[in-house]
């Protein structure tokens, strides 16, 4: 086997559940091929680079080998590799801090108390 469509590639290497959510991502714009936007019928050759986006994950992966059947996980593994950059980005986005911060909602007591001080209502 030496092409394959990409939904196919993508759902057998495991990057999707089912064909439809990877063409569906595909259509979306969050699957590419070699840097372009293509359908999920486009062949999918070794040595291709596919971009996926899921979330706020930005995976880039070669192909190394073309499977049609789902297998296990290890199986799913070897059909790709990831690239170096693709592996410092995600590790330096995993490392950024996390905006710990309340938007919006219920004020909890604290924030009543800071209000009620504003508002003058402490003064009892």
């Amino acid at each position: 086997m030496d092409k394959l469509r990409l939904d196919k590639w993508l759902w057998a290497a495991r990057f999707f559940k089912t064909r439809s959510m990877a063409t569906t991502a595909i259509d979306g714009g969050r699957a590419h091929l070699n840097g372009s936007r293509v359908k999920p019928a486009h062949t999918v050759h070794i040595g291709d680079e596919v971009e996926i986006t899921r979330g706020q994950d930005r995976i880039t992966v070669r192909v190394i080998a073309l499977s049609d059947k789902r297998g296990p996980a290890p199986v799913a593994q070897a059909l790709y590799e990831e690239t170096q950059q693709s592996v410092d980005r995600r590790a330096q986005a995993s490392a950024a801090p996390v905006e710990s911060g309340r938007r919006g909602g219920r004020p909890t007591k604290q924030d009543r108390r800071r209000l009620g001080k504003v508002r003058g209502f402490n003064d009892l």
